[in-house]
């Protein structure tokens, strides 16, 4: 890593500035010294100046295998988040998402009982793979962004799995093999919120680096899908379940995102009322 990279990146580098400052005269160290950590700087004020943006929707989709469920008031659903960050503070992309706040409308109702849970330390260890069938919360979704691979920065795609957590909590594990193999596991869990809004979800996304001292990787878009359901006798139980009544032309939804640098975005959205 050289000096420069060493102060874009904010990090310690005493010996890498030591070394540079023995091979080098003192006035010119010194003088580019300042003038590397001038463009830092000025880096620094200007993604503090702009901010990435960002857009979603959500639908209510039927759970695969499980009629009467999808977008009708008070059934089961499987919701379908899609959502775009623009912005280019961060090496022509966005900065990375660390933080997700989701504000789901009230009268949506969570029922995670009955369902089996996969532990984040047997996904870390060993992959999906050993997780129960009945853990999984959603089908399978996908995220693309941007990776360092090399000395370039290169766009792929990865796939997205929801699993039931421990503790009532939804965990998203995070697969890409091209053009870098990488696998993260993204937890997080609910909590109550205030009207207009019902369940709140606080999820983490943590740094990706594909490249030691490189640029982490920058989520742009992304489509995340989660509920499932099981049968009780003849009865469906489903994990989530949409409002019973529909007001004012539909529900609202909220969400907050937070990124590595201390960015942060927010966009609202209001889902249709449902046909029926």
């Amino acid at each position: 890593m050289t000096v420069a990279a060493c102060l874009r990146k904010i990090a310690a580098c005493p010996r890498k500035i030591a070394r540079y400052l023995r091979k080098t005269s003192t006035t010119s160290a010194v003088l580019g010294l300042l003038a590397v950590l001038g463009l830092a700087v000025l880096g620094l004020a200007a993604t503090a100046s702009a901010a990435p943006t960002f857009t979603f929707k959500v639908t209510a989709v039927p759970i695969p295998g499980f009629r009467g469920t999808g977008d009708i008031l008070g059934a089961g659903a499987v919701l379908q988040g899609e959502g775009t960050i623009s912005g280019t503070e961060y090496g022509g992309s966005p900065p990375p998402l660390t933080g997700i706040d989701v504000f789901a409308p009230a009268g949506a109702k969570l029922h995670p009982q009955g369902f089996a849970t996969c532990a984040p330390s047997t996904i870390e260890q060993s992959g999906p793979t050993p997780c129960p069938k009945t853990s999984i919360a959603g089908p399978k979704g996908s995220a693309t962004g941007v990776v360092s691979f090399g000395s370039e920065r290169v766009e792929e795609t990865a796939s997205v799995q929801p699993f039931f957590a421990p503790g009532g909590g939804v965990e998203a594990f995070v697969d890409g093999t091209t053009p870098v193999s990488l696998e993260i596991l993204a937890p997080g869990h609910f909590v109550d919120s205030s009207p207009p809004f019902g369940p709140e979800f606080i999820g983490e996304v943590p740094l990706i680096e594909t490249v030691p001292g490189a640029l982490d990787a920058s989520f742009e878009r992304g489509t995340v899908r989660v509920g499932a359901a099981y049968k009780q006798g003849r009865k469906t139980i489903s994990y989530i379940t949409i409002p019973k009544r529909c007001t004012n032309g539909g529900w609202p939804i909220k969400v907050q995102l937070s990124f590595y640098g201390g960015a942060t975005a927010e966009a609202s959205y209001t889902m249709p009322c449902p046909k029926r």
